[in-house]
This record gives C-alpha cells, sequence and structure tokens, in this order.
C-alpha cells in the first residue's frame, strides 16, 4: 500500500482502505493556487515501514514518429538513401554541376534496396559534377571525423570526392578524396572517414563528386549514400553519440521497444517484422534492427523490454488459426534472441556478430489493443500468444497492452502485468495524483506511457512548461508512492527533430543546426526522479493535506530521499525533518508557470546546493510552479 499518505488523515478514515483518500478520481482538485492563507508544511520522514519499490521504475519508450529514429538518434544523418517508403521520389537529393539525376529502379543495389540513383554526365563535361543529399532540412556539420559510405555502380576508375558543404554560402568545411574502382557487373560499396570543421548553422549538404571527364556521355549508379558522425559506444550503424549521451543521462532502468504503432503497422504486411530488420543494412528494407535495439539496451545498462505483435494493425485483425504463423514467428524472434548459438535461430544470431544470448525477461503482447478496434477480439488474441509463450518461456514477465476490462480475458492469466497509457491536461494530471492508490496490491501493473499535453492545440508543435513539469512530478509522485505495484513508466515521446514533428511535447528536441539539441522542462524531471530512487518508500507524518503540494519519501542503502511538487503560483515553506541525518544535497527545477525551454532558448536547468542540519531539519523554499528532491545522509 502506498505508505506515506498523511498519517493523520489515514488515522482518521474508517471504512476504506488505509492507503486510501476515500474519494472518486478527479474529485480532489488542487488547492487554489491563489490561496496564500496556507501555513508552512511541516513532514517528518519515517525511518522504517513502507513499501519496496520497482527497481526498474523509470525507463523510457522509443516510438519511430517526429523523426526521433532516422534524423533524430540514429547516427545515419542522409535522407531517403534507400528510396524506401511511400513513393520517396529524389525527396532530399539534387544535383551538382551539369547533369541529370533519377530514380532508377532497374538497377537496384538489393533485394531489399531496390532502386538506385542514376547519375548521368552531360557530352563534353570536364569538371566535377554529382550529386548532393540535404539531409533533414540540412546536415549537421559539427568539428568531428565523419564515417562515410556509398554503393557504386558503372564503369568507373579514379577520384571520388566527398564533402560537406553550406547549401546557401558554399562554404567546405570538409573535402575528402578517395580512389575507387567501379565495373557494371555489379553494386561495390565504398567506406572512408574523414575530418571536418564545424558549421555555423545547419544549412548545410553531402556531395558526391566524380571527374566528369570519365563520365561524359555516359552514367552511374549509386545507392544506400550513408554519413555518420561519432556513434554511441562506437556501434556500427549505431545512435549518434551526442543524443545518445542525454538518453543516457536519464538513467533509464529500461527500453520499450520498437514502439507503439511501429509494431502494428498500418498494415498487417507493413508490421515491424524482426527477421527484415537482421543482418547488413543493404539487406534490411529499413527500420531500426532488433539487435540494435539490444546494444542500446545493452550499453546504457537498461532492460530490453520487447513488444511482439499479436495479430492487430490499423486495418486488420487476425484472430483464430489466421494467427498461428504469427506465434510462431514470435517463438522464433524469441529463440534469435535467446536461443543458444547451436539453435536455428541462434545460430543466425551468431552469423550476425552475437554468439552470446541476449538476456531478456519483460515481453509485451500487442499495443494498446482497447485502441482502434483491438477490443472485442483481444482477449482470444491475447490468451493464444499468453499460453503459448508462458509454456515455452516460463521466466519471462508477460505484460498484456491494456487494462480495460472489457479488452480482457474475464479471468486474467496469472502472472501477468497489465499496461496502461495516458496524456492529460495538465490540472487532470494532477487529479490523477491518487489514481493508483486503490489498485488491487495482488495485480502489478505499468504505465508505459504517460505525459501532460497541452489539448487545447493538440495537433500544433508546443513545449512542455514549468505547468506541465509540475504536473507530471506530482504525478509521479503518486506513482512512485504505489511502485510496489507499478513496475515500470515511461514518459513519451522521447524525441522530435524540428520540423517534422507529428506529436508534442516532447522530452529532447533537436534540428540539423549547431546547439540545437534542447532538453526540456519535462526532460529535467524524468531526470531528478530517476537519478534519484530510494528502493523502499517510507511513511511521511504531517497534518497538511496535499495539494498544491505533493511530496513522497524514499530511501537506499546511502541515502534518504524527498521528492516535492509545488502545483501553484504561491512560494511555500517546507520544513522536513528526517532523523539521523546530517548533510545532503537539494536539486531544484523551477521557473515561471508557462516558461518552457524553446531551440536555442534554454530559459530553465535544474540547480543544486548543498544542505546541512546537525539535527536533520531542513526548511526548503518551494518557489511557485516549481519541483524539488532533497538528497539527504
Amino acid at each position: 500500500m502506498p505508505a506515506n499518505y498523511p498519517l493523520c488523515m489515514v488515522a482518521a478514515m474508517s471504512g476504506v482502505p488505509a492507503w486510501s483518500h476515500g474519494v472518486a478520481l478527479g474529485e480532489r482538485a488542487h488547492l487554489d493556487a491563489r490561496d496564500t492563507s496556507q501555513p508552512p508544511v511541516d513532514l517528518t520522514v519515517w525511518d522504517h515501514g513502507g513499501n519496496e519499490s520497482s527497481p526498474v521504475l523509470y525507463g523510457i519508450m522509443f516510438e519511430v514518429t517526429n523523426k526521433s529514429g532516422d534524423g533524430g538518434i540514429h547516427g545515419q544523418l542522409l535522407r531517403n538513401n534507400g528510396f524506401q517508403g511511400d513513393d520517396p521520389g529524389l525527396l532530399a537529393y539534387a544535383p551538382i554541376g551539369n547533369v541529370d539525376i533519377d530514380q532508377d529502379t532497374d538497377n537496384p543495389v538489393s533485394k531489399a534496396i531496390t532502386s538506385s540513383l542514376k547519375l548521368s554526365v552531360s557530352e563534353g563535361e570536364t569538371a566535377f559534377v554529382g550529386f548532393a543529399n540535404q539531409g533533414y532540412n540540412g546536415v549537421p556539420v559539427m568539428n568531428e571525423t565523419y564515417t562515410s559510405e556509398f554503393w557504386m555502380k558503372g564503369d568507373y576508375e579514379g577520384e571520388i570526392t566527398l564533402q560537406l558543404v553550406g547549401s546557401t554560402n558554399g562554404e567546405v568545411y570538409a573535402n575528402h578524396n578517395l580512389t575507387v574502382r567501379s565495373t557494371v557487373d555489379k553494386f561495390t560499396p565504398w567506406e572512408t572517414k574523414f575530418n571536418s570543421t564545424a558549421s555555423q548553422d545547419g544549412d548545410n549538404e553531402w556531395r558526391l563528386l566524380v571527374d566528369g571527364n570519365k563520365v561524359a556521355g555516359s552514367a552511374l549508379n549509386f545507392g544506400l549514400v550513408q554519413l555518420f558522425p561519432p556513434t554511441f559506444h562506437s556501434r556500427k550503424n549505431g545512435l549518434r553519440d551526442d543524443v545518445a549521451k542525454v538518453v543516457e543521462d536519464l538513467r533509464p532502468s529500461f527500453l520499450r521497444f520498437p514502439g507503439g504503432n511501429n509494431i502494428e503497422g498500418l498494415k498487417v504486411n507493413n508490421r515491424w517484422k524482426w527477421n527484415e530488420t537482421i543482418g547488413p543494412v543493404v539487406d534490411r528494407p529499413g527500420r531500426q534492427s532488433l539487435d540494435e535495439y539490444m546494444y542500446w539496451c545493452e550499453d546504457m545498462g537498461m532492460e530490453p523490454f520487447l513488444i511482439l505483435w499479436n495479430g492487430k494493425s490499423y486495418d486488420e485483425i487476425l484472430t483464430g488459426p489466421d494467427l498461428d504463423p504469427y506465434i510462431e514467428d514470435a517463438l522464433n524472434e524469441l529463440e534469435y534472441l535467446t536461443g543458444p548459438p547451436d539453435s536455428i535461430y541462434g545460430k543466425l544470431r551468431a552469423e550476425n556478430g552475437r554468439e552470446e544470448p541476449w538476456k531478456l525477461k519483460y515481453v509485451g503482447i500487442g499495443n494498446e489493443d482497447d485502441y482502434t478496434g483491438g477490443c472485442e477480439t483481444h482477449p482470444e488474441r491475447f490468451t493464444q500468444f499468453y499460453n503459448v509463450l508462458r509454456e515455452r518461456y516460463p521466466d519471462l514477465i508477460l505484460i498484456a497492452s491494456t487494462m480495460e476490462p472489457d479488452c480482457l480475458p474475464e479471468e486474467l492469466p496469472k502472472p501477468l502485468i497489465l499496461d496502461q497509457h495516458y496524456y492529460r491536461k495538465p490540472d487532470e494530471l494532477v487529479a490523477m495524483f491518487d489514481y493508483w492508490d486503490n489498485q488491487p496490491r495482488d495485480q502489478p501493473v505499468i504505465v508505459g506511457e504517460f505525459g501532460a499535453r497541452n489539448f487545447t492545440e493538440p495537433d500544433g508543435v508546443f513545449w512542455t512548461f514549468m505547468q506541465m513539469a509540475c504536473s507530471e512530478a506530482a504525478h509521479m509522485i503518486g506513482i512512485e508512492r504505489n511502485s510496489d505495484i507499478i513496475k515500470m513508466a515511461a514518459y513519451a515521446p522521447l524525441l522530435q527533430h524540428y520540423g517534422f514533428t507529428q506529436w508534442s511535447p516532447t522530452m529532447i528536441g533537436l534540428d540539423s543546426s549547431p546547439g540545437s539539441l534542447t532538453l526540456s522542462t519535462s526532460y529535467y524531471v524524468q531526470q531528478l526522479f530517476s537519478t534519484n530512487r530510494g528502493s523502499t518508500i517510507l511513511p511521511v507524518n504531517t497534518t497538511t493535506p496535499f495539494g498544491p503540494l505533493y511530496w513522497g519519501a524514499s530511501k537506499n542503502d546511502e541515502s534518504y530521499i524527498v521528492k516535492l511538487a509545488n502545483y501553484g503560483d504561491e512560494e511555500r515553506t517546507i520544513a522536513i525533518n528526517v532523523p539521523e541525518t546530517t548533510s545532503g544535497t537539494l536539486h531544484k527545477l523551477e521557473g515561471p508557470k508557462e516558461t518552457a525551454n524553446l531551440p536555442h532558448d534554454v530559459q530553465i536547468l535544474p540547480q543544486e546546493q548543498a544542505i546541512d542540519n546537525s539535527d536533520g531539519s531542513y526548511e526548503i523554499k518551494m518557489a511557485a510552479w516549481g519541483v524539488a528532491v532533497l538528497v539527504v545522509s
């Protein structure tokens, strides 16, 4: 049960569970933020009792939206490099010099990369000519070492020049020559590294130039052009290092992948197919690789939380015997991940460079089956998958994709974790502070996606601001108080590339310009809560009801932790007593109610200060619309 309700309130109530406020969700609004008559708040943290907290409580959900993958955390910077997707044509490409460029379906690079770029050079050409790729509204050009690769077909022996150039100003930041020998018989890959100086903006492009004198009157074909800055842990086809590091700074405990809608697909045939994501990039029809997700988890110390497709896409739902091949496919995927290297699919994993089986504990069956017409058939579909998975992999922790009773079997199998997703206006999210208090303690859950949204303009591009961040902090205190049964929680979405936003707000944003990587107020709340975790949630003694101030306390082997959120526009004084502690650190995030961190205009950053008191008493001034974390030992 949540252990840190005000003890006076718990003692005063009868006929309701000790962890309940005795009110329905939404009945208790926060106190009027303009009410200045409230006295200082006194909190005394107990050093015993309480709930055990989930060790993997905070993590991330990666959804392929907002160009958060390609153009975001994935390191490859060139757009439309495989001519994949719905008729992309020559999107992001431009000719350089007296040439024509075309998409050539008669010269596929591979079975997966089904076309290439045909570079036709005019008769009599003598200059170096070629084509440019302009990335995702520009190419980030930094003072770094880049890796570039391309596939080439056609008669050519000589120099090729790769450049990073300002698209408008023409300034050359990198100029690199390599000698190649190409034939008309087949595509040949070429890879090279070069250094670049930094551009002052994001208006840049990657160029490939050939000696026009050698190609005049003929053509060459190019495919799967790639450009990588340094990658996280130097992984091949890896994550962009600077973006991955700020994700790592969240210290997430799990990664839920391959996202939500990405696993479902708009049609059954374009769902996320694990076996089409493995192996060399040239043989894959797009999408992040299953192995690359697993390396991401390993490199950041996260538990992989794999989602399996369970028969529902956005335009079709399969049931009954029609699901049998897909259940078998899921078993093959699990064998690929966890099977020994002498098993059929474990051997395939070893051939792809990973002999040691991956460690996998958490597996979700489907995504949001309470949406898009999935409820009626979900009990049957879920049961088909669950029974087979439980029999073959009894040690896996299985998670259903919904909590809606009408979408679940009448009798839930055990063990099972349920998943719920919700996005709310800030006031509504705060009103859900006690939402999980009466959840049965024998039914664990996860909050696979949550966050505050500005529903006054749900389809617009906007940023989290302090009111939203404070509402999330207050709600997360409620989650922590119930983290005996809430096993995981993830703010979503993770990332957006400005100019490609489909859903906002997000924790992290960027574009192609230097210094654009922007951490939102919500990011800092997630970071403060994730990096300061207790293993036991502690009771707190007080005579003050919740709202607009919210608090929770915990401890680990080293420290006591008190988390505070002021969801109101008046400063408040809080006196906290943590017996037998003497010193520690106070972390704060505060600012005006509607202030946000914007691209190239970050106004709100967390602050920290040393704090000490020999008798374990600490007085904290909580700013209006502020979040604080006190860590003492």
